[in-house]
């Protein structure tokens, strides 16, 4: 999928990443950016949200899960296990959370995991930027389970 499909795809079926304004900046196998802009995203200091700088790093974590059941072609349906945010700086201006690939060992274990178990676990982390400085950080676990579609409003996992 190409950066603007997979935008496009995240703007349907999680609506409130286009409220947020969100866009792919870079989208592969290897690593996921997001960016957003302050002005949907700010607070009443006039620096970002700390719910939106949360939510730009789960998504960008759960759209590199999802593109790497998506190439292993399984029918699945990915969310968030557990997630934690560490906020370091405050976020003046348009941001980008960006997730790494953890590595082509854990992918080979989670994928071999949702093929032999129908479920599989993965850790992830991003880093979240802001004018040339990381100012948040993001840890979390997602889930992957074969067989079960994603459906609209379910993908992030805040219902299941």
């Amino acid at each position: 999928m190409t950066p603007n499909a997979i935008e496009g795809y995240l703007h349907e079926h999680i609506p409130i990443s286009r409220a947020m304004g969100i866009r792919v900046v870079e989208a592969g196998l290897e690593r996921v950016a997001l960016s957003a802009p302050l002005e949907p995203n700010v607070n009443h200091r006039s620096t970002v949200f700390g719910g939106s700088c949360a939510s730009v790093a789960i998504l960008a974590a759960w759209t590199l899960v999802h593109l790497r059941v998506q190439e292993a072609g399984i029918v699945g349906r990915v969310v968030i296990q557990r997630g934690a945010t560490d906020y370091r700086l405050p976020i003046h201006g348009a941001f980008v959370a960006t997730c790494d690939s953890p590595g082509e060992p854990a992918w080979e274990r989670f994928i071999r995991a949702l093929r032999r178990r129908g479920q599989a676990r993965v850790e992830l982390d991003a880093a979240v930027t802001s004018g040339g400085s990381i100012v948040a950080s993001f840890s979390g676990a997602y889930v992957a389970i074969a067989g079960q579609p994603e459906d609209r409003g379910g993908e992030l996992g805040m219902d299941g």
